[in-house]
């Protein structure tokens, strides 16, 4: 697939306010530098000229400048391959590509080949899911990862010793990409499935991962509620900060109760309970 690649030149904090405005648009994958912040859109969908209004709105509130790049299929390996870092989370797991070595000083050593999906581990908000996922009760729970990208919280999940998950994106190559790293990482007992949360099979969920945007958790949040069991817990992120309260407010009006809240830059991972 051909993309084009959008290249938002700001300072770090303004990047990530950028960013939660930009994931409702029709982009695929964001990746954050130290000086920019590059968003990559699918060529076919002729969506340029509406992401481009979007961007040219947001700088009446924000100092930016972009650029974009077309980037013919063939490249995003090559792209890739010379930014992704191993991320390594205390001696709990480390999160690399299937080029880089090994890591023997941790508890899980997980390879994530992202292709142009989101969930490598960079980002705050994938970040703080795989923390957080070291202190939930996941052995031998049903668990469901929702907008699952890479696949990456499945699989640790799958790690920690769920019996049973499923995982679901809304975008094919989200759901190829699932698939491949479940296979390379040896994990065999996750259903991936593209499409919505109504094409979800599951109910009663012992627990629910849900790494996305703030605008589709807070639609989702009534269909979640009855996807979990009493007494089950329910792990967001991609929000921001400044979003705690009216997320929060959201999950008390459909049975939830606030657990925890850990932050890291401007990103919220909350864990809540049924």
């Amino acid at each position: 697939m051909d993309y084009w690649k959008y290249t938002i030149h700001t300072d770090p904090a303004s990047a990530e306010i950028i960013l939660a405005y930009l994931s409702d648009a029709p982009f695929d994958t964001f990746e954050e530098t130290p000086d920019a912040l590059l968003a990559y859109l699918p060529a076919s969908n002729g969506a340029e000229q509406q992401v481009e209004i979007l961007l040219d709105s947001l700088k009446s509130n924000f100092a930016f400048t972009w650029e974009k790049t077309f980037l013919p299929a063939q490249n995003w390996n090559e792209i890739w391959e010379s930014n992704f870092q191993p991320i390594v989370i205390d001696d709990f797991c480390a999160v690399r590509a299937d080029f880089h070595p090994s890591n023997p000083n941790v508890r899980f050593d997980l390879i994530i080949n992202p292709k142009m999906a989101f969930g490598t581990g960079h980002h705050e908000t994938t970040y703080l899911c795989l923390a957080a996922l070291e202190h939930l009760p996941v052995q031998n729970g049903k668990i469901l990862d929702y907008g699952c990208g890479t696949g990456i919280l499945a699989i640790l999940a799958s790690k920690l010793g769920a019996s049973e998950l499923e995982a679901v994106d809304i975008e094919e190559e989200s759901y190829r990409n699932t698939l491949e790293n479940c296979a390379v990482n040896d994990v065999h007992n996750v259903t991936a499935r593209c499409g919505t949360l109504a094409d979800v099979q599951g109910r009663a969920f012992d627990g629910i991962l849900a790494n996305i945007n703030r605008n589709v958790i807070l639609d989702s949040l009534p269909a979640l509620a009855e996807k979990i069991k009493p007494g089950g817990w329910l792990l967001i992120s991609g929000i921001l900060a400044q979003d705690a309260d009216i997320v929060t407010a959201k999950a008390l009006e459909n049975g939830f109760t606030r657990q925890h809240l850990q932050q890291r830059g401007n990103w919220l991972c909350i864990r809540f309970q049924k």
